[in-house]
């Protein structure tokens, strides 16, 4: 256990892939489980799950992206205007590159880029939760964010794969006092989705308790102010520095990157929207049973939010955490997105790990194949449906 105010924990092992292989070979086979049904059940319907996984939904808004550049936008009868100036820069720059150097297509390299950025996400999170609580709860954290019911998307052409890994090996510096190297993978993930600010928030709310706590004594962990002060400026560039192109870009000034979502009906309303969505599912039945599936779903959330709190996480994960569950819930989107805007939220998965970790191997496996099975079917049956807006 660690303190709320220390970023760093009880010294442990450096990260390397055979401390993590059990972690990365068990997410590994989760994934490959879950292509496989999604494959099965795409042939039964002569769907291809190529297709369902790189050219659908917003993988085709990053797929032109990588294609064309920004600028392109579509007028909807209503008024609304969906531009491409609402997706960050990173993955449209990756499957560039990756279709540029290989055969690929730019769809296909993006496939490339969530599985190898899947696989890095997962090793972040095992060297997190390793680095709080020990290997057999990272192995377990690991395997439950790879079954979440949503997990499908961590192998599509979206961004959600790249940010969790640039968020969690992020974290982890912070963590570990590696301060330059937090603030560069926080602007990174800056460059991947608006909630990079998450991962600003916990560098710059991490590096200030840490000059509050010192009062004019060396940092706790021996990091230099003046790195600390630099990973703090660093953190927030990728972000701000797309933010003010696209204002630039649309003569809207620094405001201008909201007036691009809002054209998606997107915004920060505090939840206001969202309550009023679940409080309509109770004005009729069926619907009600779905309004309460979501009120459960969130108080889940505020329970495990809790739990992390009270098993004293790092003042980082706490920071993060709280940041991209309010940003998920509080934002007025479509509210069929939310479980995956969740996705990056790992740390939530943490107390879920500690209790697993503390069965019997056996038993732990037995819950975890269990879920693994009926996620990958939920997730095939979720792709060949309604899929992840």
């Amino acid at each position: 256990m660690t303190d709320l105010a220390t970023p760093v924990a009880a010294p442990r092992p450096r990260p390397s892939w055979r401390r993590a292989a059990p972690a990365l070979l068990g997410y590994a086979a989760v994934r490959a489980l879950g292509l496989l049904v999604l494959a099965v059940w795409s042939a039964a319907r002569d769907e291809s799950p190529v297709r369902l996984l790189s050219a659908r939904w917003d993988s085709l808004w990053y797929t032109r992206v990588a294609e064309l550049g920004y600028g392109y936008e579509v007028r909807l009868p209503d008024g609304d205007v969906h531009s491409n100036l609402a997706f960050f820069p990173l993955l449209p720059w990756l499957e560039r590159a990756g279709a540029a150097l290989s055969p690929l297509s730019h769809a296909e390299a993006g496939l490339l880029v969530s599985a190898v950025a899947s696989l890095a996400a997962a090793w972040g999170i095992f060297a997190v939760a390793d680095h709080v609580y020990g290997s057999r709860a990272g192995v377990c954290a690991v395997l439950l964010w790879a079954v979440l019911p949503v997990g499908i998307v961590q192998s599509m052409a979206y961004s959600e794969s790249l940010f969790t890994a640039l968020a969690a090996w992020s974290l982890y510096a912070v963590l570990t006092g590696r301060w330059l190297t937090a603030g560069l993978l926080a602007s990174l993930a800056g460059l991947t989705r608006p909630v990079g600010a998450a991962v600003v928030a916990a560098v710059w709310v991490t590096a200030v308790a840490s000059f509050v706590r010192e009062r004019g004594a060396p940092a706790g962990d021996g990091a230099p102010r003046w790195r600390r002060a630099l990973a703090m400026l660093v953190a927030p560039l990728g972000a701000a520095g797309y933010v003010l192109w696209v204002g630039h870009r649309t003569g809207g000034g620094p405001l201008g990157y909201l007036d691009v979502q809002a054209g998606w009906r997107n915004g920060f309303d505090g939840g206001y929207a969202f309550a009023r969505f679940v409080a309509g599912k109770f004005t009729a039945f069926p619907s009600a049973l779905a309004g309460v599936g979501l009120v459960v779903g969130v108080v889940l959330l505020g329970r495990l939010y809790a739990a992390g709190v009270r098993q004293r996480q790092p003042l980082p994960l706490l920071v993060y955490t709280g940041t991209v569950t309010l940003l998920a819930l509080c934002a007025s989107s479509y509210f069929g997105s939310k479980p995956r805007l969740l996705l990056p939220a790992f740390p939530l998965l943490l107390p879920l790990a500690l209790a697993l970790a503390k069965l019997r191997t056996s038993r732990s496996a037995w819950v975890l194949g269990g879920v693994a099975v009926a996620s990958a079917v939920y997730g095939a049956f979720w792709l060949n449906g309604s899929g992840p807006p």
